[in-house]
């Protein structure tokens, strides 16, 4: 009985997903980006985001390619 009540509890607690539906990955989209790396500038692991493996990727790549352009910093010293 306890059991089935910690199971119920459990399925009702969903997290709302981090990356809405109409929301692309895109190196240019710098407010998704800005979510998903660390005060120190680096990238947050999936873990952490709650992404999917797919989606990990393609926010890696993204943020690699707007750091290069220099839309995103690569170290954050701001002390």
């Amino acid at each position: 009985m306890k059991q089935a009540i910690n199971e119920s509890k459990r399925s009702s607690r969903r997290r709302l997903p981090p990356i809405r539906s109409g929301e692309m990955i895109d190196y240019k989209n710098i407010n998704l980006l800005r979510r998903f790396i660390s005060e120190q500038g680096k990238i947050l692991s999936r873990r952490m985001n709650r992404l999917t493996a797919k989606q990990q990727r393609l926010m890696t790549i993204a943020i690699k390619r707007a750091r290069l352009l220099a839309l995103l910093p690569f170290l954050n010293n701001e002390n």
